[in-house]
């Protein structure tokens, strides 16, 4: 292996993604120390209050729409406090999942409209709504998993500990990111590491190779729909959608048909990828066990929102 590819297969990758996750804690613990999560967390106050979640989730939520990484940062932090318990940390993260989506709203949009023109509306449409059949999801467990708020109290921790200046803010920030960077680089650093060997020695394409073996079962598209589903899960989600915009072109598959199998591939491949790119900068922030549970439960609720928005398309085109 020359030193080149392994410079830009792993070196600069990681560093990259170290210098993100460094400066999402930073600017998360600079808020903090400011109290702007106080006026943050006013913005999701009627959801959070329906579903009995506590300040930290409201500000988090409304952090998420512009760094996931420091959402999850200032989730972690309340966390390890003892301000959150285990399930609410889960709930949190969960109720994340809208702000998160819309943060790469625009890139996804804007790739997939080249390929599939007016039918990336329609698939962007589908799967704007899986994320807000998530965060309705995730409010209703939340009313039904923990117990009410005390009345008045979405933003009551947030006063504590408030910086009364800049300079109070930044030297709070700074000892509380010196505290966590070393960890969360030392437990990073080395599952990246593991990850990108993995790839290398092809684990993840034999994997993702066996998945579309079993795309076979999906009866209720046409034969053609499948190499869009197969590229989807094989390859990049690029690959699906040129497959998509060459049968579209064509005229081979319809509308409708071609933003179902994009929705397929989506359910089938997500897992996977969602592993290999989330997992390494998750168990930084988290513990590496904590870290896969939180995966595993946002894939989960991934998988349903979908299946039930494509079974719900499919239904009313009467597919």
């Amino acid at each position: 292996m020359d030193i080149g590819s392994l410079w830009s297969g792993l070196g600069w990758p990681l560093i990259r993604l170290l210098f993100f996750v460094s400066l999402g804690l930073f600017v998360a613990n600079v808020i903090e120390a400011l109290n702007w999560t106080r006026a943050m967390a006013r913005l999701a106050q009627p959801l959070v209050r329906l579903g009995h979640m506590k300040d930290i989730t409201g500000a988090s939520f409304s952090m998420a729409f512009f760094s996931g990484v420091a959402a999850n940062s200032m989730l972690a932090e309340h966390y390890d406090k003892g301000n959150l318990t285990t399930r609410e940390l889960v709930l949190a993260n969960l109720f994340n999942s809208l702000p998160t989506y819309f943060l790469h709203l625009p890139t996804v949009f804007f790739i997939t409209l080249p390929f599939i023109g007016s039918a990336a509306v329609l698939y962007v449409g589908l799967t704007v709504a899986s994320a807000v059949v998530r965060t309705a999801f995730t409010v209703l467990l939340g009313r039904m998993l923990l117990p009410p708020l005390p009345e008045g109290c979405v933003v009551c921790r947030l006063e504590e500990g408030r910086a009364s200046t800049w300079k109070d803010a930044f030297r709070k920030a700074w000892q509380r990111f010196k505290k966590r960077i070393w960890k969360i680089a030392t437990i990073t650093v080395p599952i990246y590491i593991a990850i990108y060997a993995a790839r290398k020695i092809g684990f993840f394409e034999w994997l993702q190779d066996a998945m579309a073996q079993y795309v076979g079962g999906l009866s209720f598209l046409p034969p053609e729909a499948m190499s869009i589903v197969v590229f989807h899960v094989a390859a990049e989600f690029t690959a699906g959608l040129a497959a998509a915009g060459s049968l579209m072109e064509t005229g081979t598959l319809s509308v409708n048909q071609i933003v179902v199998a994009l929705l397929v591939g989506n359910i089938l491949s997500s897992p996977m990828r969602a592993f290999r790119h989330q997992f390494p900068y998750y168990a930084g922030i988290f513990k590496p066990r904590l870290a896969m549970r939180l995966i595993v439960y946002n894939q989960i609720l991934r998988v349903f929102s979908l299946v039930l928005v494509a079974t719900a398309f499919i239904l009313s085109m009467g597919m």
